[in-house]
């Protein structure tokens, strides 16, 4: 793990891999940390791939920043990890907040985006309702701690038959989970229910884009990342059986061949 000092903060990441290889940036989300994509940093470098999984801000080993973070603070901070590194150019990909940060990256900063993979997730600003929910859950995580929230949640992370079906799986979503700081988490829900809505970003998107959904989340559908599908001009969509919000914890070999086609057929051309 190394550590950097940007933007007012320390964000902690791996960056494993040749260092002539394709860079794949991997952001999680919430509230998760970068071991998140560990099955998928191994698949992709023993293929030769560059992989940089960062702590956002406020998870993991990274620094906390109280009160909000908006998804742009997340993408700026991102941004700011590839000057370091040296990467110009990058295929980003996210799951949940991971793929809306991931849009955002492409808004703010689509030069440094050689092609996105969006992992369940959508695209619609919040709602009144949801932007009510997140900041009341904001409180109650500041107030309660992690633990509770990730007991309620376990079953929509993850298809509830995988929760008993996959337990060293359940057991390291609950950990990750449980070891997240409150205050990083609430300060990301203040900030994401304030996003915008980026369907305008991925209609303008002129790269490559992977979509990918767990047939069973419950959290953003299939038909989440079917609305995706309509609005990207160069998009593939895959939908992983058995699996739930976190298709890339349940179904690792499955999404690691979806993911591994599609850097190999549509993004080294490009």
């Amino acid at each position: 793990m190394n550590a950097i000092a940007l933007r007012g903060t320390t964000i902690h990441y791996d960056d494993l891999g040749p260092r002539d290889g394709l860079p794949v940036l991997l952001i999680h989300g919430h509230p998760f940390n970068r071991t998140l994509w560990a099955p998928q940093a191994e698949a992709l470098t023993a293929a030769g791939y560059r992989v940089v999984t960062p702590d956002l801000r406020g998870y993991g080993a990274s620094a906390v920043t109280p009160g909000k973070i908006l998804l742009a603070d997340f993408a700026d901070d991102l941004a700011a990890l590839l000057d370091h590194l040296g990467i110009e150019r990058a295929v980003v990909g996210g799951v949940s907040m991971g793929g809306q940060i991931t849009m955002e990256l492409q808004l703010r900063h689509p030069h440094r985006v050689l092609a996105l993979v969006l992992s369940d997730t959508s695209t619609p600003a919040e709602t009144e309702e949801g932007r009510e929910f997140r900041n009341r859950l904001a409180d109650r995580l500041l107030a309660e701690g992690m633990s509770g929230y990730a007991d309620e949640v376990i079953d929509k992370m993850l298809a509830p038959y995988n929760v008993t079906a996959l337990p060293e799986v359940a057991e390291r979503v609950l950990a990750m989970m449980r070891a997240t700081d409150p205050r990083g988490a609430a300060a990301a829900l203040r900030g994401r229910a304030e996003r915008p809505d980026y369907a305008d970003t991925v209609a303008a998107v002129g790269k490559p884009v992977l979509i990918v959904v767990g047939a069973d989340d419950v959290y953003t559908p299939v038909a989440a990342a079917e609305a995706i599908h309509r609005l990207a001009p160069h998009a593939t969509l895959s939908v992983i059986d058995q699996s739930g919000h976190l298709p890339g914890a349940e179904q690792p070999e499955r999404f690691n061949s979806v993911l591994l086609h599609f850097l190999t057929t549509q993004v080294t051309a490009v």
